[in-house]
């Protein structure tokens, strides 16, 4: 996932309809303006824990490319 804001999503959302119509071989551009940041003290992340828990770690160590290395 990508992590984004509510704008983003409907935005992309909206290019993903675009590109249901679009000619083969399309390029289809959505410039996603917000992050999710903003929404992390709202109650849309109330239930998510601040932690990983083993299923959610096992799935973040089996995509190297999203790895942060350790400071």
């Amino acid at each position: 996932g990508i992590f984004v804001g509510i704008t983003s999503g409907a935005t992309f959302a909206g290019g993903l309809r675009v590109a249901e119509k679009a000619p083969k071989g399309s390029n289809i551009l959505c410039m996603l303006p917000d992050t999710g940041e903003r929404y992390l003290s709202t109650p849309l992340f109330g239930g998510i824990e601040a932690d990983m828990n083993e299923e959610e770690l096992a799935i973040s160590r089996s995509t190297p490319s999203a790895q942060l290395a350790a400071a």
